[in-house]
């Protein structure tokens, strides 16, 4: 699935789709509470009120770039919470390549934020050892973000994340921190959106007069537009991922600015009422 912004191009390379389940992120969002919401349905929750949600990666194409957005789960690592993301083994560089995006023609790999579920494939097991698994790429962490966890990765899961899937991009050299606002070149520049981690950021692409937002995980399903407050358990501060959803939310509704989340696909948001509203996109 992929999209156009001008002279940038999208496009959504999936490592995993769940239907249900999710109540561990969203404990709010009941079937019953969903079903309230059936613009909702089909695309983003079935007709029983299940959320629709996947792990993608995005990779977008400017006239002089090839970047990654955010890397999903990864083979091989351990020490994870959820059982089913351990020692996983899938085709996904395999899958990303016959999408015509080989991992030797990534020039950039951006991390909106370093949860497990956005940095798995940063690195790959080779003979024992992680190396970057995108081997010409340049790594782009925030700052705020990568010495958050660098300093404050104390629980077992956390240290695992960082030890196995950000720090041996450090340890290569591979790795650029920037500040929250930060333009990377002509077409791409950060929104810092912090609340689901300390250091989050947003995408903001504009070329042609046409622009598309990448919201990471600011939020994790549409259901959250029609409730701010339904912050998510990986929040590390749940009122200001609400203050933030408000915001950024506010900023770009009513707009005709392509909307990309981490975990769902694309489309507008439209203002209803004191919150807001997704029109999902087909392609």
């Amino acid at each position: 699935m992929h999209w156009k912004i001008g002279k940038v191009k999208i496009t959504k390379v999936v490592e995993m789709e769940t239907v249900g389940s999710t109540r561990f992120i969203l404990p709010l969002a009941s079937n019953d509470e969903i079903r309230k919401l059936p613009w909702l349905i089909p695309h983003f929750a079935t007709e029983e009120g299940r959320l629709k949600m996947s792990i993608h990666s995005l990779v977008v194409e400017t006239p002089s770039r090839r970047i990654v957005v955010d890397t999903g789960l990864g083979n091989d690592k351990q020490g994870r919470n959820v059982p089913t993301w351990n020692n996983r083994n899938t085709p996904f560089l395999e899958m990303m390549a016959a999408a015509g995006f080989p991992p030797e023609s990534i020039d950039t790999v951006l991390c909106t934020h370093l949860h497990v579920d956005h940095v798995g494939w940063n690195t790959k097991l080779v003979g024992g050892k992680w190396v970057p698994a995108f081997p010409k790429a340049r790594y782009v962490f925030g700052r705020t973000e990568y010495e958050h966890w660098r300093d404050h990765s104390s629980e077992p899961d956390k240290q695992a994340v960082f030890s196995d899937s950000v720090k041996p991009i450090v340890d290569a050299d591979r790795a650029d921190l920037i500040p929250s606002d930060h333009r990377l070149g002509e077409h791409i520049s950060m929104i810092p959106t912090p609340g689901h981690s300390p250091g989050h950021m947003s995408i903001l692409i504009q070329s042609d007069g046409e622009q598309g937002l990448l919201t990471g995980d600011v939020a994790h399903h549409p259901c959250q537009m029609a409730h701010l407050g339904w912050s998510s358990t990986a929040d590390s501060d749940q009122a200001q991922s609400a203050a933030t959803r408000r915001e950024l939310f506010d900023r770009f509704a009513d707009t005709p600015t392509l909307v990309v989340g981490g975990h769902f696909s694309a489309g507008h948001i439209r203002r209803e009422g004191d919150a807001f509203r997704f029109v999902a996109l087909q392609s």
